[in-house]
């Protein structure tokens, strides 16, 4: 039944709105209580963010002032000897949250260096290596903990939506209709009462018996 219908007439057109009244107004208290949920998950996967984003960024300040200092220290040649390392891998556990798939826990597994691998040219530049290391291991929880929130602000969005096309359009337009139909059944009955009355005024006994 589409805005323009008109709403069905009769008992059993009473009967079905009202079943589709009750299914619309607990489908909208269901998705209320899930907004509810939604947001908190929503507000305590935010704080998580930004602890992850200062995290990261702490860690990259720290690691670019070891590297200025061992820059300054060795030179430039030093600092390539120090930047050959073998590439990180990371990996995400993902989780169902409320009916969201979500990045969980992020972790990084460090490449190993070989045994002839050189090492950096001095402390400095040693700090530098461990400290960008942390900020990669800090830079996957971030992103992790960055594409969780969208995911759930997403949920938050469609279901927001799906909440506000029931309240506001769907569950008034059933009352609507409910009302339409009740009103009209009323009307059906009080003009059947009438004519059952006067049917039984016709066909009752003449006056001369």
């Amino acid at each position: 039944m589409t805005a323009a219908d008109p709403p069905p007439v009769g008992r059993a057109a009473r009967l079905r709105l009202h079943r589709s009244l009750q299914v619309a107004t607990r489908g909208a208290d269901l998705l209320d209580r899930q907004l509810h949920l939604l947001r908190a998950e929503l507000s305590d996967l935010r704080r998580a963010e930004a602890a992850a984003r200062n995290a990261w960024e702490r860690l990259v300040r720290e690691a670019g002032l070891w590297e200025l200092r061992g820059l300054l220290l060795s030179g430039e040649n030093a600092l390539r000897t120090a930047s050959a390392v073998p590439p990180a891998e990371a990996a995400v556990a993902w989780e169902d949250t409320l009916g969201v798939r979500r990045p969980g826990r992020a972790t990084v597994v460090q490449g190993t260096a070989a045994p002839s691998t050189a090492v950096p040219g001095n402390t400095a530049l040693t700090h530098a290596r461990t400290s960008y290391r942390a900020a990669v291991d800090a830079a996957a929880r971030y992103g992790a903990a960055s594409a969780a929130v969208r995911l759930v602000e997403t949920r938050l969005r469609s279901t927001t939506v799906r909440v506000r096309a029931l309240r506001r359009h769907r569950i008034p337009r059933l009352q609507q209709d409910l009302v339409t139909v009740e009103s009209a059944l009323e009307q059906s009955e009080h003009e059947d009462a009438v004519r059952r009355r006067w049917a039984a005024r016709q066909t009752g006994p003449s006056p001369g018996r």
